[in-house]
């Protein structure tokens, strides 16, 4: 018998990219996972974190860009207070099977050790979309980047799942842009390492010119 192992494709300085022809996968269908993980500790720590107000509350979300022209982000702030719904539903979650044909899984709010947060791409439809920048973010205490060990992976049905690794990072901003994914008109994708630093989402619009406008949200309160 031979056992073929696909390896991941590691991108492992800012800037570094993976070039894939879609073309060349034999499956057309499925769908593209982009999950974010990280570190939480055991429930004793977690637990203990929490009590002293020391918890780290990391967050998955993405600017997307669609053909059409139609732009916006998702993540947990956007569908906080039942805004969000199934990935049949348009939502401030996103939609899999309507456009964007992007879909948030849900928050986690650190309640589990489970694989972190997932966004989910329509993978017989990332031809209508254009670009994707794929950014985490700590909503709740101290921007303690080192602590979460965070890695990005990038799963395409019939490839190498593409992974960015965030690093030991010592940064003080709280919002940092892991990794963009733009859809060429010729079927391919690309995966590049960015792991910038910013203040908050209208910061990383203006870095990456997305021209969106932000108001101040919670998970508490409706944005």
């Amino acid at each position: 018998y031979t056992i073929c192992n696909i390896m991941p494709i590691l991108l492992e300085k800012s800037g570094e990219r993976y070039r894939l022809d879609l073309n060349t996968l034999e499956s057309t269908s499925g769908e593209i996972k982009i999950n974010l993980d990280w570190s939480k500790g055991n429930i004793f720590k977690r637990m203990v974190k929490r009590m002293f107000g020391e918890s780290t509350d990391l967050d998955l979300g993405c600017f997307y860009e669609l053909r059409d022209g139609t732009k916006t982000i998702i993540d947990g702030l956007q569908f906080s207070h039942g805004l969000g719904g199934s990935r049949d539903q348009q939502t401030r979650q996103g939609c899999f099977t309507q456009p964007p044909y992007i879909w948030h899984i849900g928050d986690d709010r650190g309640s589990s050790n489970d694989s972190g947060e997932t966004i989910l791409v329509n993978f017989p439809h990332v031809h209508e979309i254009r670009r994707i920048i794929v950014y985490t973010f700590i909503y709740e205490g101290v921007a303690r980047w080192a602590d979460t060990d965070a890695v990005v992976k990038v799963s395409i049905p019939g490839s190498e799942d593409i992974i960015v690794k965030m690093g030991k990072q010592n940064r003080r901003k709280r919002f940092c842009a892991i990794a963009s994914i733009y859809i060429g008109y010729n079927n391919t994708m690309t995966v590049k390492k960015l792991v910038t630093f910013h203040r908050d989402h209208a910061d990383c619009d203006r870095c990456y010119r997305w021209n969106l406008d932000f108001t101040v949200g919670s998970k508490e309160d409706a944005t």
